[in-house]
């Protein structure tokens, strides 16, 4: 269900928790594949999960199965995920990009 959420076009946000082992990297690579495939820009897609390791592999995930779907078509994927990555890297990003207009 978390894969297809939305009408494809426009979806609220989703948040899917749930517990060790139970499939969510497979779940959450599937749907951001999904939204792509369906048109959303890869660019504004936050993936974000509590380590490095999970996130690249996550990323990684996406493009295969995009491009399985998209073929030829799935190049601009391969650096389009980038608001993928770690908890804290992303905070790092969001801080580094917006220090100075934070006042830092």
């Amino acid at each position: 269900m978390a894969v297809v959420h939305g009408d494809g076009k426009v979806a609220a946000p989703l948040l899917v928790i749930a517990g060790a082992g139970s499939g969510k990297t497979n779940t959450l690579a599937h749907r951001v594949a999904h939204l792509i495939v369906k048109g959303a820009d890869p660019r504004r897609i936050l993936l974000m999960t509590f380590s490095r390791r999970a996130a690249a592999e996550m990323a990684k995930r996406v493009e295969r199965i995009a491009g399985e779907v998209l073929g030829r078509d799935a190049a601009i994927i391969a650096d389009a995920l980038s608001w993928a990555g770690s908890f804290h890297g992303i905070g790092e990003r969001l801080l580094r990009d917006y220090a100075e207009q934070i006042g830092l």
